[in-house]
């Protein structure tokens, strides 16, 4: 069937028009090496490429308030000193006048991406855009971001395809608190969000971004936060997180769509992150994903601000996708303590929602460090042999984890 990859040059056409420190880092060149790496790879023409088309007022307006999008409507006509003003009312932020026709056109290569997938164009895919999108709001540009993609995708597909469980994996180093708020109070979405949080004190700086907000009403115990307290997050402390967190609950929660928020700022190298994972992860990310929802998975891409790790990132994400198999994990030694901590936090806070977390409060709390590090790290080790029979072994391993 195929991988799609979804890229148009034509959002790269926006940057930066004044000086603002926060917002430098957010440049044309996350695109272009990131497709210039898959095109001088080879990847890229082993992909079923996919044409972009504009997201329509009707799709933008499955999540975003009419007043807003009528604001931002006006920005291709505003001065510069009119552009500044109007990006004051949100945060961490530029407008440009080319950037609403790249928001409509991010928005819709997501768009794309989901009608390819579920139509069985393609099995899987990619789609590189900007700008990014899991920062933005309802009524709220922010972080970068204008229009929320994957949150419209998601909407998208429930409404277009009547998709009962869609799963959003987003492994950006920022907590997308846009499509928190989209659907904390919605059970057919299951959000689950690692971020650099460092008890509140790394941006966006919201409480909400905390372990212990699991969802509301009905959407409760389908918001899925996993704080990282400390920098220098390793291969280990993601794997530890997806083996014992995500795809347990994943697996219980059986979506018939994935949908990942792929930012590579969470890769070694990057300034926002700062963290020591390498690119090679995203690869076992990818591949622990697409057993799920029958292989239906879409990466759209988010944050990554180093343009070696970023470039490398997408590479391997799209390598797994293709049906490579990911390079041998190395320098697995163990999740650290406050990865340790964050985890049993998180287990500890949702263990009332998921029949397969039920017995996992005293995973953590009663053992000693040592012994839940050689816990992590043998599930780890056996995560590394998944080549053969992979769902059955996996499935195996994650239940008797619990």
């Amino acid at each position: 069937m195929g991988t799609a990859l979804i890229y148009d040059e034509e959002m790269t056409r926006y940057r930066l028009l004044w000086v603002d420190p926060a917002c430098k880092i957010e440049v044309p060149e996350r695109l272009t090496v990131s497709h210039g790496a898959l095109v001088e790879s080879g990847l890229a023409a082993r992909c079923v490429s996919i044409p972009v088309r504009e997201a329509t007022d009707a799709d933008i307006l499955l999540v975003h308030s009419e007043e807003y999008l009528e604001a931002v409507k006006k920005t291709p006509y505003m001065t510069l000193e009119e552009l500044k003003d109007f990006t004051l009312q949100y945060g961490d932020v530029y407008f440009h006048p080319n950037i609403y026709h790249c928001a409509k056109l991010a928005a819709g290569a997501a768009l794309q991406l989901v009608d390819s997938v579920m139509t069985g164009k393609v099995r899987n895919g990619m789609a590189l855009v900007r700008p990014p999108g899991h920062h933005s709001m309802r009524s709220a540009a922010n972080g970068f971001c204008v229009f929320n993609n994957v949150a419209i995708a998601a909407q998208y597909a429930k409404q277009k395809y009547g998709i009962k469980r869609v799963l959003i994996a987003d492994w950006d180093i920022h907590h997308g608190q846009g499509v928190q708020y989209c659907f904390e109070d919605d059970p057919s979405v299951l959000y689950f969000s690692w971020h650099r949080y460092e008890h509140q004190k790394f941006w966006p700086q919201l409480r909400d971004s905390d372990f212990d907000s699991v969802g509301k009403e009905k959407g409760a115990g389908f918001n899925i936060n996993v704080p990282w307290n400390k920098v220098g997050m390793k291969n280990s402390d993601y794997l530890s997180i997806f083996c014992h967190l995500l795809l347990p609950v994943a697996y219980e929660f059986c979506p018939d769509l994935v949908l990942v928020c792929a930012g590579f700022d969470s890769a070694i190298g990057d300034p926002e992150g700062e963290m020591c994972a390498t690119p090679d992860i995203f690869a076992h990310l990818t591949h622990l994903l697409m057993n799920l929802a029958g292989g239906k998975l879409c990466a759209v891409l988010e944050g990554g601000y180093n343009l070696t790790s970023l470039a490398q990132s997408v590479c391997q994400t799209v390598h797994t996708l293709l049906g490579d198999p990911p390079p041998r994990p190395a320098n697995l030694d163990g999740p650290c303590k406050s990865a340790l901590e964050s985890l049993q936090c998180v287990r500890s806070a949702h263990r009332q929602y998921w029949t397969c977390l039920e017995h996992a409060e005293n995973f953590l709390r009663d053992t000693e460090d040592s012994d839940a590090l050689l816990a992590l790290s043998t599930l780890i080790s056996l995560v590394k042999k998944m080549e053969k029979n992979e769902v059955n072994l996996f499935r195996a391993v994650m239940w008797s984890a619990c």
